[in-house]
């Protein structure tokens, strides 16, 4: 059937940025009233994505929950007391110092007066009192298909804390009292980083969306008992197609059902999330990240956290951490190609540098989106490689996780773009001598990819070795180039997160581990410096 005209055509959107989609929807469709809101694709009216009450909506939330924030009817602020209003959807995430700061943040359906986080070293003790800001987000209305939808995120800054130390925390407003016996249920708790390093555990994947797969590795996350916890990109998938384009299928209601769903693990292990391509979203801001931007409160270090939320770093142990967002320097899905004007990559050889620098680490860890090294459906990314690959060589990066493929691949250490060092199951390596392994941990929980035709998969107890894999990288102007690749040395199809161990002592080392969604270790390889 022929479709209204709700968004920019196909063939202009495909010339513009997303700055430009977004004046351009701000602009001429806001004066017409036609806009393309939340639940338009769910609707079916875009791309026939299934939408509320069909199977979709309902494998998403098996107990038909509608989205908080969706009810055409819902009551305006102040209408409604305080004590009818219960948080959800709790979430943390470190400060710049992870040894004395955290961010707790959280999702209410309504308006509230006053929110704040109630915070001890007891959970019958919560004696400090942290006022907090509400962030809103207005999707408008589509005529005919959806009301508009509100969204109130709440987020406390929570310093001078000591290190090493377990602390309780509930979250409240006016009429509201998380310290009240009713609610004793929902108090948190969290444990800072310790003054110095010790060894400890972090968790890692990317691609998660709202499914059963999805919180299923939130279970076999809150075994591995981890520090913290990585998700690199592709949050939530409200975004349905991820070009970053208003003519994407949107449904905002999906993040009320994933901060529901990753709430028994995110409230109480920091989760350290970055941008991936599904994460633009054209309806709050020129780049696309306005949501974001509500959603979450990440380390301000260095780099602007109000044009970039997903670029950041962090000190935990003896492990410096950095965020990237490949979307600035990403050939494929160029809709923010060049949105950070190179000072993003600038600020990535500063990080490097001064982590490099600094007293007591001894690894460093980058985290993104799109792959660098990847024979999966996405494939490689050129732009990643031209932009960073000459600075994690620079500065000798230890390890680099990815996400965006739908899988589990790992590359042997890379040097100088081939094999520096075949890294087997089992094996170990030195990035000071052989180069840098790159994990694509793509299996969080949204539908799976497969690898090349005719290549097999390759894992602990089923290694069926091919190489060389045809494959290939995107070029500048999105073509794709074949490549024949020799560094392909795991693979596997399935839903499953990284494991890393961080150990310290007389030889510091990071034991890395794929876990499959039974818990089964389908890898594992061990990074040492200067072994």
């Amino acid at each position: 059937m022929d479709l209204p005209d709700f968004g920019i055509p196909p063939r202009l959107a495909r010339r513009m940025s997303m700055a430009e989609q977004h004046e351009y929807l701000r602009t001429k469709l806001t004066r017409r009233r036609t806009l393309v809101t939340a639940g338009a694709v769910a609707g079916g009216l875009l791309a026939g994505c299934a939408g509320p009450g069909t199977k979709e909506r309902q494998a998403a939330d098996p107990k038909g929950h509608r989205p908080s924030g969706s009810p055409a009817t819902a009551p305006a602020s102040g209408t409604v007391h305080g004590s009818a209003v219960v948080p959800f959807g709790r979430h943390l995430a470190f400060g710049a110092d992870p040894r004395t700061g955290m961010r707790v943040s959280w999702q209410l359906p309504l308006a509230v007066r006053k929110p704040f986080a109630r915070i001890g070293t007891a959970p019958d003790a919560l004696d400090r009192r942290v006022e907090a800001e509400i962030r809103d987000l207005h999707t408008p209305a589509l005529t005919g298909v959806r009301p508009a939808f509100e969204q109130y995120y709440a987020h406390a800054a929570v310093d001078g804390l000591l290190p090493g130390t377990t602390y309780y925390y509930g979250v409240g407003h006016d009429g509201f009292d998380p310290t009240a016996a009713e609610h004793r249920a929902a108090i948190g708790s969290f444990r800072t980083a310790p003054a110095r390093p010790e060894s400890f555990v972090f968790t890692a994947f990317g691609d998660q969306g709202v499914s059963q797969a999805a919180a299923a590795n939130d279970d076999v996350i809150l075994r591995q008992k981890p520090a913290f916890h990585l998700h690199a990109g592709d949050i939530c998938y409200a975004d349905v197609n991820g070009q970053g384009k208003t003519s994407d299928g949107y449904d905002p209601g999906y993040w009320d059902l994933f901060l529901k769903q990753n709430e028994p693990v995110a409230r109480t292990v920091p989760w350290m999330v970055t941008t991936g391509n599904h994460d633009m979203e054209a309806w709050y801001s020129p780049d696309g990240y306005g949501g974001q931007l509500a959603r979450w409160s990440l380390p301000d270090t260095g780099f602007d956290p109000r044009t970039a939320p997903g670029v950041y770093a962090f000190t935990y142990g003896n492990v410096g951490f950095v965020a990237l967002d490949a979307n600035d320097v990403s050939w494929e899905i160029p809709a923010n190609l060049g949105c950070s004007g190179g000072r993003q990559t600038a600020w990535l050889d500063r990080e490097l540098t001064r982590l490099r620098a600094a007293d007591g680490v001894d690894f460093v860890v980058v985290f993104f989106h799109h792959c660098a090294y990847s024979t999966s459906t996405h494939a490689s990314d050129g732009g990643v490689r031209a932009a960073w690959l000459p600075l994690f060589a620079k500065h000798q990066v230890d390890l680099v996780i990815n996400g965006h493929n739908h899988v589990y691949e790992r590359t042997d250490a890379i040097r100088d773009g081939a094999v520096g060092r075949p890294v087997p199951i089992g094996g170990s390596t030195d990035p000071t001598r052989d180069g840098t392994v790159y994990v694509t941990a793509g299996g969080g929980g949204k539908d799976l990819y497969g690898f090349p035709s005719g290549v097999k998969e390759s894992y602990e107890g089923h290694v069926t070795r091919d190489t060389p894999v045809d494959s290939f990288a995107w070029t500048r102007s999105r073509a794709q180039e074949p490549e024949t690749v020799e560094w392909s040395r795991v693979r596997y199809r399935g839903f499953s997160l990284l494991r890393v161990e961080a150990r310290t002592g007389g030889s510091p080392r990071l034991d890395v581990s794929a876990l499959a969604q039974d818990g089964t270790r389908v890898d594992h390889f061990e990074v040492r410096r200067g072994a």
